[in-house]
């Protein structure tokens, strides 16, 4: 066995105070999102873990990168009868986090997730290389599959397929947009005593925010 107990790092970087804060949680998402960027070490930012309740009824959470940004929610793109398709279809209650520890901070985000459009999801499908493409045909995903040759095939016989053609969106393929209910903003701070603020939707559709002890 191995023993962590002395892992130890010191978050001094910076702070999250009240007169820093932005009205809107999604304009003060963007603003985190561009300094993380914009200071480096992150190879992708738009990393986020999205959790799920599966069909299970256990919870699941799996890395996915997040691809848009809008006024009202976050999009990310997966396979529709993919296990995280599934588990959203039917309990559409989601949290996805962000963590970025070249600017020691986190973002944890809870909202529902609902289809977008096939007006989009064919756009950001037709945006993608047609390797990617390719690999949402190929891919089963979820299911059990008997070895690897078996993806190599289908790949090889799609390449064939549509050599000259242009790649068609899966019908079991496109975006999920979650509506955020609450945002938390979480800045590591000194002695573990972090600073965390959430916002938290009202029914004027105002936000609300409140400071969390660490």
């Amino acid at each position: 066995m191995k023993d962590l107990g002395s892992y130890r790092k010191s978050y001094d970087q910076n702070e999250l105070v009240e007169s820093n804060l932005i009205n809107n949680p999604f304009d003060f998402f963007n603003k985190w999102f561009q300094e993380v960027e914009q200071f480096g070490g992150i190879e992708e930012v738009n990393a986020m873990t999205i959790s799920t309740i599966g069909i299970d009824n256990f919870p699941k959470s799996r890395i996915v990168l997040l691809k848009q940004i809008e006024e009202n929610g976050f999009v990310f793109y997966t396979n529709y009868n993919s296990e995280k398709g599934k588990s959203i279809l039917k309990n559409p209650k989601v949290s996805m986090s962000f963590f970025w520890p070249n600017l020691e901070r986190q973002v944890i985000i809870k909202g529902i997730a609902e289809k977008t459009s096939n007006e989009n999801s064919d756009a950001y499908f037709n945006s993608r290389p047609k390797g990617s493409q390719m690999g949402a045909l190929v891919s089963p995903q979820s299911e059990i599959i008997p070895n690897r040759e078996f993806l190599e095939k289908r790949l090889t016989d799609f390449e064939s397929e549509f050599q000259n053609k242009t790649v068609p969106r899966p019908e079991n393929w496109g975006g999920f947009l979650v509506k955020p209910i609450s945002f938390e903003f979480w800045q590591g701070r000194p002695n573990r005593l972090h600073d965390r603020i959430r916002y938290t939707i009202q029914s004027d559709l105002s936000w609300k925010t409140e400071r969390l002890a660490p």
